[in-house]
């Protein structure tokens, strides 16, 4: 029987197995370099999609339920300052320290807030040890509590993935704003 590549042999997959080394201590090299490879290129890909938000659009929604354009970019200027809380502490109690909204009404406000942040999230990333990112971290308010997880995790999750998440959700926002993407991961539809 002849198969779909045009042989006469159906070869078996070969099956690859290797023995993995725990992210912990014991492992070598810098946690940042290991982890967190790809940091540089998540903020200024986060930065550029900043950068496009028209100014005098910050109350544009593309539906009821969702954030404002305003709100949404500042969010993005401020994730990178969850690093070093989650780094710098154990836990965040909303009940004990509330979240405010930072009001900014302009890109140029945005970015310049964004390269502190991101700046600083740089060098706190940069200098994090093993012990310290394999130590828990609490979001919560008061007694409710919304999550505990390694930090070095949370690092991931809460700041990069976070960031790519609703970078996305930007990007749809400045679609609907006739704003060109630009690409994250490759070339986007307005490049090609």
């Amino acid at each position: 029987m002849t198969n779909r590549l045009g042989s006469d042999t159906v070869q078996k997959p070969k099956i690859v197995t290797r023995a993995t080394t725990p992210m912990t201590s014991t492992a070598a090299g810098n946690p940042a370099q290991l982890l967190y490879p790809d940091l540089a290129d998540e903020l200024a890909t986060t930065r550029k999609m900043i950068g496009l938000v028209p100014d005098g659009n910050d109350d544009f929604k593309p539906h009821d339920k969702s954030m404002s354009l305003g709100s949404l970019a500042t969010h993005l200027t401020q994730l990178p300052k969850f690093a070093n809380t989650i780094l710098s502490t154990n836990e965040l109690d909303f009940a004990t320290t509330p979240w405010t909204e930072k009001k900014m009404a302009t890109t140029a406000e945005r970015l310049e807030e964004f390269d502190r942040n991101a700046g600083a999230m740089s060098s706190d990333v940069q200098a994090a040890q093993w012990p310290t990112l394999e130590e828990s971290w609490t979001l919560r308010a008061g007694p409710a509590v919304y999550l505990t997880e390694q930090k070095g995790k949370l690092l991931r999750t809460f700041t990069l993935s976070h960031m790519a998440h609703h970078r996305a959700q930007l990007g749809v926002y400045l679609r609907l704003l006739g704003v060109p993407i630009p690409g994250c991961y490759g070339p986007s539809a307005d490049e090609m």
